[in-house]
């Protein structure tokens, strides 16, 4: 496909091909074992996430700044492993590990939208504890339904924008030589390498994206966190202060499992061996999402007392619905 590039201002032809092959690991036998592990983490995270979400969209109480974010998290987690692990199960279980050209930029875009959004989405959870530990007077109208809507509107609308950046990027490099992708999905670092004409902006994407993305967040949430400890610590007696505590061990906990694997991947980059790669990047758009529930209905107290209350609805409604039928007969 001859197009105009007007960086080089001459015409360049684009060799883009009609598909990329997903290699999966290299050198390891019988790793189907580990795509059906994952299928089942992808099973659980469904479910509860979808849970999740239904018990914040059911309770009225749960209407509240902090539980949007939650909501978002949920929907992004449900969202993410939905687009990862059923294409993965299909290439590597049914071995449709041929994907065309078109929707291998399109599996990226989903996948990277998702894993950029989970991270802003913990920098908004980091900033609604921050201003309800600090400001507690103010929380009410410093951080309202609205405004947290927008803050993750906006970081919405920069992970998809930065990932329409880099797939746009992707779109003007030339494959002529392989096209065997060494990962479990459509990972852009590993097609940006196959590329056979300057791939420097990709380059540039590929090493600004995770500071950007993932290491300015957590730097953030850090600070924040060293902020709430430090103001806990000069101001609170010891008890009020370690229940101001026990309010961030869920989120902590999040930020711990999502972000190790991934500063490990993208910091060492191409150093990192692509099996080692595609273990932490699978963990990372898997486990969290299926562990974000638990940690939430095992650490919020809020969601506990709001599912015993909607148990304790649906079994007097179907007590209700029995009797009345009984009573019909």
């Amino acid at each position: 496909m001859e197009l105009f590039n007007s960086a080089f201002g001459k015409n360049i032809t684009f060799v883009r091909p009609a598909y990329f092959v997903i290699n999966g690991f290299i050198g390891l036998p019988n790793m189907k074992s580990y795509y059906i592990f994952l299928f089942f983490l992808y099973i659980i995270s469904v479910v509860g996430n979808t849970a999740v979400m239904a018990i914040i969209y059911l309770d009225h109480n749960l209407r509240t700044p902090k539980y949007v974010a939650v909501f978002n998290l949920a929907f992004v987690d449900l969202l993410g492993s939905s687009a990862l692990v059923p294409k993965v199960i299909d290439i590597f279980l049914f071995n449709h590990n041929i994907i065309p050209y078109n929707d291998c930029l399109t599996f990226l875009f989903f996948c990277y939208s998702c894993l950029s959004m989970q991270s802003f989405n913990l920098v908004a959870l980091s900033y609604d504890r921050l201003v309800a530990i600090i400001f507690p007077l103010h929380y009410q109208v410093k951080v309202t339904c609205r405004s947290m809507l927008t803050l993750i509107t906006s970081f919405w609308i920069f992970a998809i924008v930065a990932a329409l950046i880099a797939v746009g990027l992707l779109t003007r490099l030339s494959f002529c030589k392989s096209l065997v992708i060494n990962s479990y999905f459509c990972d852009h670092g590993q097609i940006y390498r196959l590329a056979c004409n300057d791939n420097f902006p990709n380059h540039v994407i590929g090493l600004f994206y995770p500071v950007l993305i993932f290491w300015l967040p957590l730097v953030f949430i850090l600070l924040s966190y060293l902020y709430i400890s430090y103001t806990l610590v000069k101001v609170a007696t010891f008890q009020p202060g370690i229940k101001a505590l026990k309010t961030c061990i869920a989120h902590l906990s999040l930020v711990v499992i999502y972000f190790t694997p991934l500063l490990i991947t993208f910091t060492l980059m191409e150093k990192i061996h692509p099996n080692n790669r595609i273990i932490n990047l699978s963990l990372t758009s898997v486990l969290p999402p299926m562990l974000n529930p638990i940690i939430y209905v095992l650490q919020t107290h809020e969601i506990k007392v709001s599912m015993k209350k909607l148990f304790k609805i649906f079994f007097k409604s179907k007590i209700r619905n029995f009797r009345s039928s009984n009573l019909s007969y």
